[in-house]
């Protein structure tokens, strides 16, 4: 390996396109601020006016799914674990029709903001409240670790001091979600969309190229084991196989699109039930788009390394650097184009951060800030003031990303850890008549209690490599000449995961942390449902629950389930006398351990 190939950086196209991709970014912020006089109220602020249709949403959807951490660690899985990981094309499917079948109509009809207002109709303020602040906390530490994914990028390729980048990648996200408000949010993650079909294109095709054709590139995937899509051992403690992905992912990322308000404050922003629904399928082909480009990226990745692997060869610090490793690798004869790809990774953060800043403002103002002052709530210099405060602490929350593991795993296990439980209190509420709020308290607190329990144990004991079944990685093909330290280059199979910080180094594990901390993180989210579900069901039924009477508008009906798309009229949205006391500030829901009274409602 040359010393060029060693001193890979950027020239001045690259720094030009780059920043292109940020001015775009900012004046569509700037424009979106004071557009009409700008966001006057906090609905023009945090949902558009509810006046979005179909496809800008589902762009929307789709382009803040594509994180940085997508970018950067789904082709690293690929590489390290294989193409079992596209089968998520298929829990996909369920994710979208769960999502927009079951979640949607409920929360479209109730046309509420934030999705625990749901909570304090259904059951009362303080299961709305637990809900909120375990929102609030997975949602900052998944921004941390989005802002710190492309930050550990750029230092890979330009050696750009890494915390100065992490910082100055917060400060854009913050003001592009601080100033324009829900439609900019919107607007950037259409444009932005555009930045990051590029940058994978670039990537796939000259690699593709430079391996001689995307027939070298599976062959060598081939044979190094990487073309494993099927594998159907029922064993939970393989990090992937058909159940696990099928199974567990599914239930993972149903947290995500089906109750998470990022997503859901989106297609309620829709005009009517059928843009809502049309943003979800829509949202669909994006994801099976994106996961095919992750799944080439990561064999076009194999294929280039297969025989030198960077990772254990000491060129990359861990397996998220790869990418960019790659990039520079293949693209740095074409000025701007490394930039591109860059660009591409900065545009998934910009995407994502502003969506979840966005709706950690519209979740605090709603749920926390409106019940007691109502005037002040509806102001939306107020909203832009907490998107400040939000964007600052996931900078903060960035630090901590740098002490964990793999990017991909984490941001998975804290969506599995938190949602998990979440989506298991949403379904008992829907899903399941009788339950009542001591129920659902019961249930969340319990499957919260074991999900954290499950994920501070994998933190602490990460599962041995005949767990989770690595595949091999070789570096027997390296050029000894261009490393100054001297190693012996073998096969390795199993190379160790990503060091953590909190890891504790012991030489006796006991069966428990070989057992039960080693389960697949995709289960996480499982555990915590189910566990939630059945404890609150349980609950329920030893204090009274099939004594209550429901009103119909707040549970899943036959008129809601597959309801027909009606694109002739704008849908009704049920605004009764319960939820316009809430949102004014006034007395909690109904207590539904008792009988009510009140006609049902059989809205479609």
């Amino acid at each position: 390996m040359s010393a060029q190939e060693e001193n890979r950086t950027f020239v001045v196209w690259d720094y030009l396109v780059f920043a292109g991709m940020l001015f775009m970014s900012v004046a569509i912020g700037v424009y979106y601020a004071f557009r009409r006089g700008g966001q006057q109220t906090k609905e023009d602020f945090l949902i558009g006016g509810r006046k979005m249709t179909a496809v800008p949403v589902a762009l929307s959807l789709t382009s803040s799914f594509m994180s940085a951490i997508t970018i950067l660690g789904v082709p690293s899985e690929i590489y390290r674990f294989g193409a079992i990981f596209s089968l998520y094309a298929l829990s996909y499917i369920v994710v979208m029709v769960v999502s927009a079948e079951i979640f949607l109509p409920v929360f479209y009809k109730l046309g509420i903001t934030s999705t625990y207002e749901y909570l304090e109709l259904r059951f009362n303020k303080r299961i709305r409240l637990c809900g909120t602040v375990l929102f609030i906390l997975q949602t900052i530490l998944y921004t941390g670790v989005v802002i710190y994914a492309p930050a550990l990028a750029m230092n890979q390729v330009t050696k750009i001091n890494l915390w100065g980048t992490i910082i100055a990648t917060g400060a854009v996200c913050i003001f592009c979600s601080s100033m324009g408000g829900f439609k900019a949010v919107v607007w950037i993650h259409v444009f932005q969309a555009g930045i990051k079909l590029a940058g994978f294109l670039a990537v796939i095709i000259q690699g593709t190229v430079v391996q001689g054709g995307i027939s070298n590139v599976l062959n060598d995937s081939y044979h190094g084991g990487r073309l494993n899509f099927w594998d159907f051992n029922p064993n939970p403690f393989q990090r992937y196989t058909f159940w696990t992905i099928i199974v567990g992912g599914s239930f993972t990322y149903i947290t995500i699109f089906g109750i998470n308000p990022t997503q859901v404050q989106r297609y309620n922003s829709c005009k009517s039930r059928f843009h809502a629904k049309m943003s979800l399928y829509i949202n669909l082909i994006g994801c099976w788009a994106i996961l095919a480009s992750t799944t080439l990226c990561g064999l076009v990745l194999y294929s280039r390394y297969h025989d030198c692997d960077p990772w254990t060869a000491k060129k990359v610090a861990a397996p998220d650097q790869l990418i960019p490793y790659l990039a520079m690798d293949i693209l740095r004869d074409y000025p701007g184009l490394p930039g591109l790809f860059l660009a591409c990774i900065y545009s998934a953060t910009l995407s994502t951060v502003s969506a979840s800043v966005n709706a950690l403002a519209a979740v605090t103002v709603s749920d926390l800030i409106q019940p007691h002052f109502p005037s002040l709530s509806e102001k939306a210099w107020l909203c832009k003031m907490t998107s400040l405060l939000y964007g600052s602490l996931a900078i903060g929350m960035a630090a901590m990303a740098s002490l964990m593991g793999g990017l991909l795993q984490v941001v998975l296990s804290i969506f599995g850890v938190i949602g998990g439980p979440l989506l298991g209190l949403f379904s008992l509420g829907i899903l399941v008549p009788f339950a009542n709020s001591v129920g659902a308290f019961v249930g969340l607190i319990t499957g919260f209690a074991i999900s954290l329990w499950i994920g501070i144990g994998a933190q602490l004991y990460p599962p041995l490599p005949e767990r989770s079944v690595p595949l091999s990685l070789i570096t027997d093909g390296c050029n000894l000449t261009s490393f100054h330290q001297q190693r012996n280059w073998t096969v390795t199979t199993g190379a160790p995961f990503s060091p953590n910080a909190f890891q504790v180094h012991n030489e006796e594990r006991t069966p428990l942390m070989d057992n039960w901390y080693s389960l697949s993180f995709l289960y996480f989210s499982t555990i915590g449902t189910l566990v939630t579900i059945l404890v609150g069901i349980i609950a329920s039924l030893l204090t009274g629950g099939r004594r209550q009477s429901i009103d119909d508008r707040f549970l899943l009906t036959k008129e809601d389930f597959l309801s027909n798309f009606n694109f002739f009229k704008k849908e009704k949205r049920v605004l009764n006398q319960q939820l316009y006391v809430i949102r004014n500030g006034g007395t909690n829901a109904p207590d539904f351990s008792q009988p009510t009274n009140q006609p049902t409602n059989q809205s479609t």
